[in-house]
């Protein structure tokens, strides 16, 4: 039997290990996994932040996109990653709210993951296929109204925010629209500019472009008032229907049980990357703010609120991955 000063002195030598690690952190290149198929917009903030901030930590940051299951895939994939530092993750309320809620039998639970830093913040803009005749947001819920499950909608997946997002837009305006989920936000949307289905509610990245080309027909977006971040559009009081608000927003994730003052340098070299210039107008650009927590505590506290929101918004609509 294992004497307690020899468990005692284990117990220190890796405490001492951890403290050498987290000291000497980083030495390799890190990887910040994205749930999401290139081009959508976890793979947008990922790319926009990624050099910047490997230029903080003085170490290479690589984008690693791993799709499917609706980001469970690569939740689950840095939830058992070593607590190291190297695999870090970006993800939306979908990976950490939504599907933990959908799916117990999950390949990971949302305390399997430690919280770092909320990153972003941007409304969804409902977009339509310009083939679908709908001008404006009253256009859509009149033809949803008039024949209830005639009008489909294209989003990132199963659980996605955006696919949550139409849900409670359905429940607000009192209609029933057709679900088509996809492996990511970039192949929903090319589904409407094709006319294959008819509307997303789609991430600023994914849509504003071909909106401002004419390829997509936008009908608003999902504050209350018209937002700096997508000209043009109209806020939900103006498009008629006030009680519709959404936020959506990335944040940094680690496996949990990795060091503290590992967490710490993540945080503040995501913060340095967030807070230049450039990655924030580059953002800007794609419809997406730059929003970022005082502290680690501080979105711990704003996750225990927001999954709680994600929760019930999950049973009232009544969504199963099954």
């Amino acid at each position: 039997m294992t004497s307690l000063p020899r468990i005692a002195a284990m117990l220190l030598m890796s405490i001492a290990c951890a403290a050498a690690s987290a000291q000497n952190y980083p030495n390799h290149p890190i990887k910040l996994v994205v749930g999401f198929s290139p081009g959508g917009a976890a793979d947008t903030v990922a790319r926009a932040m990624s050099d910047a901030m490997g230029k903080s930590l003085g170490q290479t940051v690589v984008v690693d996109n791993r799709p499917g299951a609706g980001s469970s895939l690569a939740a689950e994939f840095v939830a058992k990653a070593p607590p190291d530092g190297y695999t870090v993750l970006i993800a939306s309320p979908s990976s950490i709210s939504v599907n933990p809620a959908l799916s117990p039998k999950l390949g990971y639970k949302f305390s399997d993951l430690q919280p770092v830093l909320k990153i972003t913040s941007s409304p969804l803009v409902i977009a339509a296929s310009p083939s679908s005749g709908f001008v404006t947001v009253k256009d859509l819920i009149a033809a949803a109204k008039k024949a209830p499950g005639s009008v489909n909608y294209a989003t990132s997946g199963v659980g996605s925010a955006p696919h949550l997002g139409a849900e409670l837009f359905a429940q607000v305006a009192g209609v029933k629209m057709f679900h088509v989920p996809f492996k990511g936000g970039s192949q929903a949307v090319q589904s409407v500019v094709a006319g294959d289905t008819q509307v997303t509610f789609g991430t600023p990245p994914s849509v504003l472009g071909l909106v401002q080309g004419g390829r997509l027909r936008g009908l608003g977006v999902s504050t209350r008032e018209r937002s700096p971040l997508v000209p043009g559009l109209p806020g939900m009081v103006e498009a008629g229907l006030p009680d519709y608000v959404l936020d959506f927003w990335y944040g940094i994730f680690v496996p949990a049980g990795t060091p503290e003052a590992v967490s710490r340098k993540i945080f503040d070299a995501a913060t340095v990357a967030l807070q230049q210039r450039s990655v924030a107008q580059a953002l800007a650009l794609e419809g997406t703010e730059v929003s970022l927590s005082a502290s680690v505590q501080d979105f711990k506290n704003f996750l225990e609120k927001d999954n709680l929101f994600w929760a019930r918004l999950v049973k009232s609509a009544n969504v199963s991955k099954d």
